[in-house]
């Protein structure tokens, strides 16, 4: 194929990862393994055909087995480690707070709406824990075990 083709065929791949909905990421490294073969032929290493597609292949394969997962999971946000939000997290009351009562509280540079969900009063200043949030409302649920 000329190295021309293989950029096409890369650039075909790519675009199709975009348009499937759930494709699972494989196209992307297919269509990059597609764009470095042409990059070679266009080198004039002069590759038999045979060899720009087992040189193809054996990228796909690479790319696959060494980035795919790792970068799958980063853009998908189900990695190891990722955070989604402040449950769990502690945070310092500026008032007093009864249980089921509503507040407010500076919290990662806004303020939210925290309600507390235990059956104890929380004081100022006192250490609570985020239990869940909802929208844009912290409950609270626990004091920080000190």
């Amino acid at each position: 194929m000329p190295w021309w083709g293989w950029i096409i065929f890369g650039a075909i791949l790519l675009g199709s990862e975009l348009m499937v909905v759930d494709a699972g990421f494989y196209l992307v490294f297919i269509g990059i393994a597609a764009a470095i073969t042409g990059l070679v032929a266009l080198s004039d290493v002069g590759l038999e055909p045979w060899v720009q597609w087992i040189l193809f292949s054996v990228i796909s394969l690479i790319l696959m087995v060494l980035f795919r997962k790792k970068l799958y999971a980063k853009l998908r946000g189900s990695g190891i480690g990722y955070e989604t939000g402040p449950t769990g997290e502690i945070v310092i009351l500026k008032q007093a707070l009864q249980p089921g009562e509503k507040g407010r509280l500076a919290y990662r540079g806004t303020d939210w709406t925290v309600i507390n969900e235990s059956d104890q009063a929380f004081e100022l200043g006192q250490q609570v824990r985020i239990s869940s949030v909802d929208g844009l409302t912290l409950r609270l649920g626990s004091i920080k075990n000190q």
